[in-house]
């Protein structure tokens, strides 16, 4: 027999709709739970300011980085890599070649 899937019926509050930017983000853990910060750095300022806090479980972090894995898989797939400031080049040939 099939299983049907349940519909999940989401809402969100206009204000949360409207998002937090975030530039800056840092990642703590505890055995039982993660705390996810997301802040904002300004270029010449000594420190960041953090805007939002997420707590949660193990299983859901690692289940949020599988599908964010995914996500971005596809998007490269479709747009090309994201590069990463800071991260190296590794199309770009470094040091000594062998002729």
């Amino acid at each position: 027999m099939k299983e049907q899937q349940k519909q999940l019926n989401v809402k969100i509050d206009e204000k949360v709709g409207e998002g937090i930017y975030s530039n800056f983000f840092m990642i703590t853990n505890s055995p039982a739970e993660y705390i996810l910060d997301f802040g904002i750095m300004m270029p010449g300022l000594p420190s960041a300011k953090i805007v939002s806090r997420i707590l949660t479980t193990p299983q859901h972090a690692k289940q949020m980085m599988l599908n964010l894995q995914k996500n971005i898989e596809m998007y490269e797939e479709q747009n090309g890599e994201i590069k990463v400031a800071g991260q190296p080049d590794h199309g770009k040939q470094i040091g000594f070649k062998k002729e």
